[in-house]
């Protein structure tokens, strides 16, 4: 569910970290927590949900069907179908929410040592993504680890030269989950996406016209009673001969 991929360039024995000449670079991926997500667009069962308080995307297998949908509209790829599996399912981060019902949080954050990964509401996600990027690359700060507003774990070292780029502010309609990179993100494989998302248009319309199938059933019914409709009326007026009901 979660991935670390890596970026590089040139000779990796003399290779410099976070630099995108002659360097490396890692990046964590995973499911971006959509303000706007796709994959709930996109699910005909509802098996994709967004958490109306937390904004967290989970999956309900149970209710999953194996379109694989969701695989298909997410523009960041990151929902994968399990196909090894009798069953089969999709596999996503769904931010550890089986955690946060105890109290914690994601464990990829609780378990960062740097602070890389850290969790908190995305304002203040955001506003310590501007903090750092605001800083004199060399100097020294202090670097939060874990949960963003818990205990202080927070430890002194060195400040990276930073895009002057969030990714996730405004990337697909806004994600919850948001990114820090010294090296261009596209060639971390994030993928160069407009500021609007196409399921901001489409989920509304889509739910509404088949939110639990409901319209397609309403046509249905409505095409049998007009086909019932008609058959009585040329049986009353002797165009057709009535049906035979006679048992054997």
């Amino acid at each position: 569910f979660n991935l670390i991929k890596m970026y590089r360039n040139g000779r990796i024995d003399n290779a410099v970290k976070d630099q995108e000449t002659d360097g490396y670079a890692f990046m964590k991926v995973s499911c971006m927590h959509c303000a706007d997500p796709s994959c709930v667009s996109a699910c005909p069962v509802s098996a994709m949900t967004k958490d109306a308080k937390t904004g967290v995307v989970g999956y309900d297998a149970d209710a999953c069907i194996g379109c694989r949908y969701c695989v298909a509209a997410c523009p960041f790829g990151i929902p994968k179908y399990q196909y090894d599996s009798p069953t089969g399912r999709i596999g996503k981060c769904e931010l550890c929410r089986h955690r946060t019902k105890d109290g914690h949080y994601s464990a990829c954050a609780e378990v960062c040592p740097t602070g890389a990964t850290l969790y908190g509401k995305t304002s203040d996600l955001l506003a310590e993504a501007k903090r750092r990027i605001a800083l004199k690359p060399g100097s020294v700060t202090r670097y939060p680890r874990g949960r963003l507003g818990g205990p202080d774990q927070s430890w002194e070292g060195p400040v990276g030269n930073y895009l002057q780029h969030v990714y996730g502010e405004k990337e697909y309609g806004g994600t919850q989950v948001l990114k820090l990179s010294a090296v261009n993100f596209e060639k971390l494989g994030m993928p160069e996406l407009p500021e609007k998302s196409s399921a901001a248009t489409s989920e509304t319309i889509q739910h509404s016209l088949y939110g639990g199938l409901l319209m397609p059933v309403a046509v249905l019914a409505g095409l049998t009673y007009v086909a019932k409709r008609n058959v009585k009326v040329e049986v009353e007026s002797g165009a057709v001969p009535p049906p035979d009901t006679t048992e054997e």
